[in-house]
């Protein structure tokens, strides 16, 4: 039974209960490999928990860069985020349609633009759906609000920073890939990046976080799977994956955990791996 933290997780009966309260907004983040044939937006159209807006990871992102879904700056994520008629003062639910995939990334995202009351709603859609709760195909407008962020830097970490580390070891990198992509045994979804890992990255696979129904294992079960990577509490970690959004998966769990320290590498393998001046860890 998930334990309802309004600023990280919370259960389909607890967003059914508060579905109708005028200070919550609830998006819809569903966001999908380019490998899969899959496009959110269209599925959201099709349907979506009622009073839903869909998040675009890859609209509200740094368009200036070459890599994907970027964090923007502040003030493009205000304009964006207030034309969605989210404000400081709106409490968010975040879900996605594979159950947790990418609404942890708008999660942490919305943290690290200085707003905390937003949690995941744990088993996302094919859990709403399969309790056979409502739906709609309508999609919703709401009016421009105001949302001020206030960016926390030390959430995020960038090239420099993570290439540092690879070399010092004073921060745990946990790469949330699946195993064979980290090991190099896959290619990778984007063309033209090699394969591998980074210098002393573990695979912590995110889904190896979830149970069968897309729902967060126990805080009992995430400890003992960051226990046996040898993960510890006085040991800070920074988070990556292909392009930044299951590592945001690992961000979840580690504060449920109560992990006191750890960022997101942003720009994730899609950077490293393209990159040949960069060490990689190979087949």
């Amino acid at each position: 039974m998930t334990q309802n933290d309004p600023t990280l997780v919370v259960s389909t009966d607890w967003l059914q209960s508060h579905l109708k309260d005028p200070s919550l907004r609830v998006i819809d983040a569903s966001w999908h490999l380019p490998t899969v044939g899959r496009d959110g937006e269209a599925e959201y159209r099709n349907q979506h928990i009622e009073g839903a807006v869909f998040f675009d990871i890859d609209k509200i992102s740094d368009q200036s860069s070459p890599l994907p879904h970027m964090v923007p700056s502040a003030e493009q994520f205000a304009r964006d985020v207030g034309n969605l008629g989210i404000s400081n003062a709106h409490q968010i639910v975040v879900y996605d349609s594979l159950g947790l995939f990418s609404a942890a990334r708008v999660w942490w995202l919305f943290r690290y633009m200085g707003h905390f009351d937003v949690c995941v709603l744990d088993g996302g859609l094919p859990r709403w759906i399969e309790e056979g709760r409502p739906l709609s195909r309508k999609a919703t407008r709401r009016e421009k609000a105001h949302m001020v962020p206030h960016e926390q830097s030390d959430m995020v970490r960038d090239v420099t920073a993570v290439h540092k580390v690879t070399v010092n070891g004073e921060e745990k990198i946990i790469d949330a890939r699946p195993k064979a992509r980290f090991l190099g045994e896959e290619e990778e979804p984007r063309p033209g990046l090699r394969r591998g890992h980074m210098k002393g990255a573990v695979n912590i696979p995110y889904d190896s976080l979830l149970n069968e129904d897309g729902t967060l294992k126990n805080r009992s079960q995430l400890e003992q799977i960051f226990d046996e990577s040898g993960v510890t509490f006085d040991e800070p970690v920074i988070t990556s994956c292909g392009s930044g959004v299951t590592a945001a998966v690992i961000s979840l769990a580690l504060e449920i955990i109560g992990h006191p320290n750890h960022a997101l590498y942003d720009g994730a393998w899609a950077e490293w791996g393209g990159r040949d001046d960069l060490v990689v860890i190979g087949p």
